[in-house]
């Protein structure tokens, strides 16, 4: 496999894709960080000809490295939809970088073996920014021309391949390269440049084209003119080849419930929660609420005093509603109340929406930063929730939206969460076509849950919050 294939390809790490070129990229910006740290030392310490054992550096690197990443991580710039405006990049790079400053601050005091001088923490962050900057400039210039972007293979021309036409025009499928779609017998067959014929086999077309991957998109798979044979030839050379349903899953990120049948359900690999992701799940809970609750509780104060003055003392700081949790039990949620407190005076359940009229000035505030969740944090030490998870929703719009969306039930699998794989990757939803679009998003997590993804989620979670994504 030539050099140029290997960085094609995705790299699973826990039942989650991730495309290799981010992979390498990841680590060379590790090593970077690594170096910026020495290379400050270095400047500042300049005429004290400064000396540090190789043990003794190497924690404080690694310890500067491993967090400025992971709060790199939390700004985005490893999602492949974050270079395309590098103004974007460039900003987030920054923010992550100064972001990091403060964990670092906040460990030097539990681990003072860490600690860094000021004058060098703050030259190895510039000089972080700009080495990292100049790594992603050569970066994007090496991708930009899709060089290394997997060259996929469209088997159909019809409907089905017509929902990878529409998610390329959208802006879903990037870092892909469709280099054509091959007709088929039986399919509804749209017309387009990329559209071809070809008189030789399948295996000599792909190799020809130096083809990764090939999705299966036909219209009609009972075809006799289905090429099974030769598609097994494809597989046997090293071609990946997928079906419609888990390319969409691996690429995008959500289970498509428009392609989706239920032998694809229980005859992909998934949905397996056993006991020890069941207690890895439940004690990364629980370290997560002991870390956030003392960052918390000032702001939780400040809130209810907030709500209590705008209220004159005369409706309730704290509101509790009945959600639904794992295997469709309900349970109480606990909320800093944010609407006015005859919201829902006539007694039907309302989503909120754009502009509200319900919800009052504190409210606005505190539902932009995600401050009138804060309260769930004793949900998830109860045990009612989990830190990630679905978004748990009331058993009316559940009772509503189970007869009109397939395996909408499905997402009660797991427990419901404070945040989730559906609020990193989709904006507030107050409509059924947004409940539908959020519940292929949950039903990824379900399939693809693990502890590493959990960790990405709440890396995630960082940036929605500071940029106040999809508040209502």
């Amino acid at each position: 496999m030539s050099t140029v294939k290997f960085f094609r390809h995705s790299t699973k790490l826990s039942r989650y894709y991730v495309p290799t070129e981010f992979v390498i990229l990841a680590i060379i910006e590790f090593v970077v960080l690594i170096l910026s740290l020495y290379l400050a030392f270095s400047i500042r310490f300049w005429n004290s000809e400064w000396q540090f054992a190789f043990y003794e550096f190497l924690p404080k690197a690694l310890a500067y490295a491993v967090v400025m990443q992971l709060c790199l991580v939390a700004f985005g710039v490893y999602q492949r939809q974050t270079g395309r405006f590098i103004n974007m990049l460039v900003l987030r790079i920054a923010s992550g970088l100064l972001l990091g400053l403060i964990p670092l601050g906040v460990s030097f005091y539990f681990v003072p073996q860490f600690f860094l001088g000021r004058g060098a923490l703050f030259l190895a962050v510039l000089i972080s920014f700009l080495l990292i900057c100049i790594v992603r400039l050569f970066f994007i210039q090496v991708v930009k021309e899709q060089t290394m972007w997997t060259r996929v293979l469209v088997l159909g021309a019809g409907k089905n391949a017509g929902y990878i036409r529409d998610a390329i025009e959208k802006g879903e499928l990037r870092g892909l390269n469709v280099i054509s779609y091959v007709a088929m017998p039986g399919d509804e067959e749209v017309s387009s440049d990329e559209v071809v014929k070809t008189d030789k086999s399948l295996i000599h077309y792909v190799e020809d084209q130096d083809i990764d991957e090939i999705v299966i998109a036909v219209d009609d798979r009972r075809s006799s003119y289905f090429p099974t044979k030769e598609l097994i030839e494809c597989k046997m050379s090293g071609i990946n080849i997928l079906d419609l349903v888990t390319f969409f899953e691996r690429r995008v990120g959500k289970i498509r419930l428009d392609m989706l049948n239920p032998s694809w359900l229980y005859l992909s690999d998934g949905f397996r929660i056993g006991t020890f992701r069941r207690i890895g799940k439940r004690v990364l809970d629980i370290l997560v609420v002991l870390i956030l609750l003392p960052v918390a509780l000032p702001f939780m104060l400040l809130v209810s005093i907030a709500i209590f003055i705008e209220s004159g003392g005369r409706g309730p700081i704290l509101y509790s509603q009945t959600r639904v949790k794992q295997d469709g039990l309900p349970f109480q949620i606990y909320k800093f109340r944010s609407m006015a407190t005859d919201a829902e005076k006539d007694g039907v359940a309302r989503w909120a929406s754009k502009n509200d009229s319900r919800i009052t000035r504190v409210g606005k505030i505190i539902r932009k930063g995600r401050l009138d969740e804060l309260p769930q944090l004793f949900n998830v030490l109860k045990g009612d929730m989990s830190f990630v998870g679905p978004r748990p929703e009331r058993p009316e719009f559940v009772e509503k939206l189970a007869k009109t969306i397939p395996y909408y039930e499905e997402r009660h699998r797991v427990k419901p969460g404070l945040t989730g794989w559906a609020q990193v990757c989709y904006s507030y939803g107050d409509t059924e076509e947004d409940s539908i679009q959020k519940l292929q998003y949950d039903l990824y997590y379900v399939k693809n849950y693990s502890v590493l993804l959990d960790m990405l989620i709440l890396l995630q979670t960082a940036e929605v919050v500071m940029l106040g994504k999809g508040a209502q």
